[in-house]
């Protein structure tokens, strides 16, 4: 299937029944030095070093007790916070199936879906500190409609953020080239006292994702309060 190059670097022989496409990310899967760490260090995916790189930028898993992770599929961003913050409760839901991880309740389950906020919040069992959103809306190849369609699942989740999160907590979610949008953006100053977008560095250069950071939220009476929670 594969040969060494050179500087070491695997190159990958077209095979029958493969296209190009699926030669090249075969190729740059093998080549990926986070592949190749995350398989080492027992993570699901190369994902999951975006979070751990953000975290050590904006201190995202500190101090966290509840944390949502929208599109948890595979589960390397829930690893992570596992790893992090071992005793914290964490609720993650997708589409897909994902591997049981321990401590972890998972639901497969489209996030849209009218029953999926009620399911996240009694299975968390009371306000986030934390909402990890990585989800994307599956592309078709055409831009303008693939970033309308991904910033809809980002708005949906700091929508449901700012009904779940505790006063200081916070919202991650991944926004394309260009970042979240000029209404979403006011949207989150408005809940949060911080605004920024990130690229972390595991994010491929050739990709068009980045993240948008918001903290300390500001709180909604909409919003879970402590004292519920507690009940």
């Amino acid at each position: 299937m594969s040969r060494g190059g050179s500087g070491g670097r695997t190159r990958v022989r077209t095979a029958r029944g493969r296209s190009p496409q699926s030669t090249r990310w075969l190729e740059r899967q093998l080549n990926d030095p986070y592949v190749k760490r995350a398989r080492a260090e027992g993570f699901r995916s190369r994902a999951a070093y975006k979070l751990i790189e953000l975290d050590e930028r904006f201190a995202l898993l500190k101090g966290v007790r509840r944390v949502i992770d929208l599109g948890i599929a595979p589960g390397g961003w829930t690893q992570v916070v596992r790893r992090a913050v071992p005793a914290a409760a964490v609720v993650g839901i997708d589409l897909l199936p994902v591997d049981p991880i321990e401590g972890v309740t998972i639901f497969q389950l489209d996030f849209l879906s009218d029953q999926a906020p009620d399911l996240l919040t009694e299975a968390l069992g009371g306000p986030a500190d934390l909402v990890l959103s990585d989800m994307a809306a599956n592309t078709v190849g055409h831009p303008q409609t693939d970033h309308l369609r991904t910033m809809a699942l980002v708005e949906a989740g700091a929508a449901f953020a700012a009904e779940v999160l505790r006063p200081g907590g916070a919202f991650v979610a991944k926004v394309l080239a260009g970042g979240a949008d000029h209404d979403l953006v006011a949207q989150l100053k408005r809940d949060f006292a911080t605004v920024k977008h990130a690229k972390p560095p595991a994010s491929r250069k050739d990709s068009s994702e980045w993240y948008v950071i918001a903290q300390g939220f500001k709180g909604r009476e909409t919003a879970i309060s402590p004292a519920d929670g507690a009940k």
